[in-house]
């Protein structure tokens, strides 16, 4: 029986594979796929973009350089100068409803607790690299993948879960569901999915024109929908139909075409098809992420329209925040009621990417008062707290959990604190452990950490920016539990029994 199966051989099923690998369990993943890589996960229909908050997360568990290298991505777009003590202002932000903004506009001081990191921005990848990526890390931890089976069982007790797959059963002491929009483990344990019905069909394509000038390139709004063309022969287009194309149908050339004049407004003519896929703007969210031994993340848990690419980022910050929690659960370290804290943390933060996708395809939709909605929407995010506000919340650095406590950092991701050899708070995030920064030079904390020694990195010294703060106590995804002007012995040893467990465990 292995600890875990993870139901879903995607970005978010291979980075919670690998986080509980990390943290010493053993995993099995199933997938459907048959292979890693496909024609929808390669350039151009597989581009994504991986926001500075993911790249973050992929700084803290080593794989940072790696992702950039796979993507064809130079590491000066993304991180700051190394030797900077500032944090320096953001240099590129996210669109909203396809309306571009400007990064000069951003109030960087109304940033709060910034500091320095090899990852400040975000950038462009593909699900193939991502994927690939992920699955090597997940092969070198030790973690076993079966492709080409698909989940049509799925049962539990008080000991553990069986997934029938392939005609086998597989056997775990918990599941997790990261097997996509229409995810077979949430409905197969009747997980409450709710939401708002879809307003458009999307669709994204690989194809050629015969007139490309009739078609400018990025996000072009029109009349009646919205239509994006990039390199490689990409073509996305949202038709604002209530979803009423029939999406089991062919993707012909002719359809595609009809489509495309109708939204564009111009006769452009389609000479090829070599690949093509629809989506809708259906926003759903399951109530709970956990029930019984079961468990769901990324698109299984929710699904919203692809407009501004938060869906992966969404995964990749659920399976971060789930996979040490889950990997304590398993070891009998973990506190009691540590695993609810799973959906009490992420379930907000996937309703408000809903609500920002909704509030996108309000502003998209065509009728006789959108263009005036849009003016005033785009002339408020013009202004410098319009523009501050959708970077904050479409950069994936500013999310905050409600851990009880009014500090300003706590909740918060932590900063990228750099001591003065070089080490980075990044870097010693690498082990999926807890980190205590310990600012004073008397170490005053050193004995207290000792108690948690195999769940705590223990770190001393100067930084160039303490940001006022004698200590910051890190939890494994990188979230500050505890942070103090003062090195207080009993409010580090309370808040790490209270997210690491019982020392004595």
């Amino acid at each position: 029986m292995r600890d875990v199966i993870v139901v879903g051989g995607g970005p978010v099923g291979l980075f919670l594979a690998g986080e509980l690998a990390l943290a010493g369990c053993s995993v099995l993943v199933l997938e459907r796929d048959q292979e890693l890589s496909s024609p929808l996960k390669a350039l151009p229909l597989g581009l994504r973009s991986l926001n500075a908050g993911s790249a973050e997360t992929f700084h803290r568990r080593g794989l940072l350089d790696a992702m950039l290298d796979a993507s064809g991505v130079d590491a000066k777009e993304v991180g700051a100068d190394p030797n900077a003590v500032e944090a320096p202002a953001p240099r590129d932000v996210s669109h909203f409803a396809g309306m571009g903004l400007d990064a000069a506009g951003i109030d960087a001081p109304a940033l709060p607790l910034r500091l320095p990191s090899p990852a400040m921005e975000g950038f462009m990848t593909s699900l193939e690299a991502v994927s690939t990526l992920l699955a090597e890390r997940a092969a070198t931890l030790g973690v076993r993948v079966i492709r080409g089976v698909s989940v049509t069982a799925v049962a539990q007790d008080d000991d553990g879960v069986t997934a029938t797959a392939g005609g086998r059963k597989y056997q775990g002491h918990w599941l997790v569901g990261c097997d996509g929009g229409r995810s077979a483990v949430r409905g197969l344990v009747g997980f409450d999915f709710v939401g708002t019905d879809p307003l458009f069909t999307g669709y994204v394509a690989k194809v050629t024109f015969a007139d490309p000038e009739q078609l400018p390139f990025g996000f072009n709004l029109t009349p009646n929908g919205m239509y994006l063309r990039a390199p490689l022969g990409y073509l996305g287009m949202n038709d604002f139909d209530g979803d009423t194309f029939d999406r089991s149908r062919p993707l012909t050339r002719e359809h595609l075409q009809a489509v495309l004049r109708r939204i564009s407004g111009t006769d452009a003519t389609l000479t090829g098809v070599e690949l093509a896929s629809t989506f809708t703007d259906r926003a759903m969210q399951v109530s709970s992420y956990k029930m019984g031994r079961v468990l769901l993340g990324g698109d299984a848990a929710h699904i919203h329209s692809p407009l501004g690419g938060p869906g992966l980022n969404l995964g990749i910050g659920d399976a971060v925040n789930l996979g040490w929690k889950l990997a304590a659960t398993v070891h009998g370290t973990a506190r009691e009621g540590l695993l609810d804290t799973y959906t009490d943390e992420r379930h907000p933060v996937g309703a408000a990417v809903l609500d920002w996708s909704r509030a996108q395809v309000a502003t998209m939709k065509p009728g006789s008062h959108a263009p005036a909605l849009r003016k005033l929407i785009l002339d408020l995010m013009h202004t410098p707290d319009g523009v501050t506000h959708v970077y904050r919340q479409t950069s994936g650095l500013f999310n905050r959990y409600d851990l009880g406590s009014e500090q300003p950092l706590v909740g918060r991701s932590a900063p990228d604190f750099r001591f003065t050899n070089g080490t980075r708070l990044g870097d010693l995030l690498r082990r999926g452990q807890g980190v205590l920064l310990d600012f004073t030079l008397d170490r005053v904390l050193q004995t207290a950490a000792k108690g948690w020694q195999d769940r705590v990195h223990y770190a001393a010294g100067s930084v160039h920016n303490d940001l006022g703060l004698a200590a910051v106590f890190v939890r494994p995804d990188g979230i500050v539990a505890w942070a103090d002007h003062h090195a207080d012995r009993e409010a580090f040893q309370q808040a790490a029994t209270h997210w690491l467990g019982d020392p004595q465990k």
